[in-house]
């Protein structure tokens, strides 16, 4: 028989506790007989077993929900960058005819001349500064949407961050945070000055936090271990995508207002975040972990492949799991809560924190060094955003299926870090080595961009996956908060602000040795059930 196959793995996954949130992941024997004679009883099905058996194989179904699940991060660094055209300082010039003996040149401070002696080039509602005759009002009030916009971000993490894990879910969260970001986005474009401009930035900065961690999280946990690192990459594809077609959309609006821009980025995204929200399946790990296994295996029979043994065994797994009470979604922050009672997860985090915060240093550091190359707007954006391209393609054919996590994100960091310190030894001279040196550290930021994502979503296990993650990427934006102010303040000398990404970097990046490999293990799905993983993997010994 085939549960005779299986009889040998009973003693190999042991039961995981109630309190962690995964009810169910371990089917206990059933007898196929009462009728008291010897039974044979069918062995024990644990969740990965089940995802792998069902999930192992990639089909057309699973292709369509990886699209449909990867779309809205599209919108996300839409809305993240869409800034740099609709807060950009507009072009002005002199008119020189109005009378003789003006002192208007080129390189004249706009705001001591008076306004018979220049004009706006082009639409006065080009961007918002304009529109409001924002030239002469300070650098706070300039940079408050943008700021205002981050501050959400960080916010709308440390608040929804644990949501996905438990009340909400992974596809409810994505649905509903595109849905928040799309209808403030949508708003902006009526804002009746910038301090509403500014509120209604900060609100979708609350809500689009959570799109990308919630892709990629339900990206990852809907296929096997062999396609995960490839799947994760669509994601990706997404958000070159969003900087590709923002680009796109603002060079054919360059001549119409501000809020047209808004108008064109917000309305598909709040159409797609609907429409998604009907075809999208939930992850089946969540559904399990959940207690709500019914609806776990209508989802892997919609998009996956069962196997003989695994179809053989649903019905026991239903019988089980239908009696278990499912508490894990009644508490929003439950997830947190089981993270800060395990040291190592702790531990773990604070590690992973850290080392997002030097990529992020680095990669928000280098995009506005390479916009600083000469090319005019547009052409920068579309730049960094093949650059972004180029390494996700590197990621996804050749470096997730065949490298290391854990070397590969310590030769990037390693890298990028010295690239970002060597000009200094030569101070301004050399500039083509200077800019040849900057692209450099962008791309490897952009690798070790890609990777840690996989990294730390293969690092956590499902009940505390998304949060792990989305408190990741907090430390990420919070890197972006000071860039800005470390670019300022370089600009007398711009080695200065470009050794400081690679430092920091560098040093970050040193941490990833204290974090286990996990290239080719399994998603798990309780706390001990990873503990377990990890302590198998301790004791292998290393060749």
């Amino acid at each position: 028989m085939a549960e005779q196959d299986y009889q040998s793995d009973k003693d190999k996954v042991a039961p995981l506790s109630a309190e962690e949130g995964i009810k169910g992941s371990q089917i206990p024997d059933i007898d196929e007989q009462d009728d008291g004679s010897d039974s044979k009883k069918k062995a024990p099905l644990s969740v990965e077993e089940v995802i792998e058996g069902s999930l192992g194989r990639m089909n057309c179904s699973q292709m369509v929900q990886a699209f449909l699940a990867s779309v809205l991060p599209m919108f996300d660094n839409q809305q993240t960058f869409i800034s740099v055209f609709t807060d950009a300082q507009s072009k002005w010039h002199c008119i020189s005819d109005i009378r003789i003996g003006s002192s208007c040149t080129s390189s004249s401070n706009i705001c001591n001349l008076s306004k018979s002696e220049w004009a706006w080039t082009g639409n006065k509602h080009n961007t918002i500064i304009s529109h409001w005759d924002l030239q002469c009002a300070s650098s706070f009030i300039k940079g408050l949407p943008a700021t205002s916009f981050f501050m959400g971000c960080l916010l709308g993490g440390y608040v929804l961050a644990s949501l996905g894990d438990s009340s909400l879910g992974r596809k409810n969260l994505l649905c509903l945070s595109c849905l928040v970001m799309s209808l403030a986005s949508f708003a902006s474009a009526f804002s009746p000055n910038i301090w509403v401009y500014s509120v209604l930035r900060f609100i979708a900065g609350v809500g689009r936090v959570s799109i990308t961690i919630s892709s990629f999280v339900l990206l990852s946990e809907r296929v096997g271990k062999r396609w995960r690192g490839q799947i994760v990459m669509i994601g990706f594809l997404s958000l070159t995508m969003g900087l590709l077609s923002l680009s796109a959309l603002a060079y054919l609006t360059r001549n119409s207002s501000w809020s047209t821009l808004y108008l064109c980025t917000s309305i598909p995204g709040f159409v797609c975040s609907i429409l998604i929200h009907f075809f999208l399946c939930e992850s089946p790990r969540w559904l399990f972990m959940m207690g709500r296994p019914m609806e776990a295996v209508n989802v892997l029979k919609s998009i996956g492949s069962l196997d003989d043994h695994i179809s053989s065994m649903l019905p026991n797994i239903l019988e089980f799991n239908q009696g278990i009470p499912s508490n894990n979604g009644k508490n929003p922050f439950s997830s947190m809560k089981i993270l800060v009672k395990r040291k190592w997860a702790i531990r773990r985090l604070i590690v992973t924190m850290v080392l997002s915060f030097g990529v992020g240093m680095m990669y928000f550091g280098m995009l506005l060094g390479v916009g600083g190359l000469g090319l005019n707007i547009y052409l920068s954006s579309t730049f960094n955003a093949l650059l972004f391209l180029s390494s996700c393609l590197l990621t996804f054919l050749f470096w997730i299926p065949r490298c290391n996590r854990r070397s590969s994100v310590l030769g990037f960091c390693t890298i990028s870090g010295a690239a970002g310190i060597i000009p200094i030894t030569f101070g301004h001279h050399h500039k083509g080595i200077h800019v040849g040196l900057e692209l450099i550290a962008l791309f490897c930021a952009c690798m070790v961009f890609n990777i840690l994502f996989m990294y730390v979503v293969e690092l956590f296990p499902t009940c505390i996956r998304n949060t792990a993650a989305s408190l990741s990427r907090q430390a990420l934006l919070l890197a972006s908060v000071f860039v800005p102010v470390l670019v300022v303040i370089g600009r007398s000398n711009q080695l200065f602000s470009h050794a400081v990404f690679g430092v920091t970097i560098l040093l970050c990046g040193l941490l990833v040795i204290s974090l286990p490999e996990t290239k080719g293990k399994v998603l798990c799905d309780g706390m001990e059930e990873q503990e377990a993983q990890d302590k198998d993997a301790a004791c292998v010994p290393k060749l």
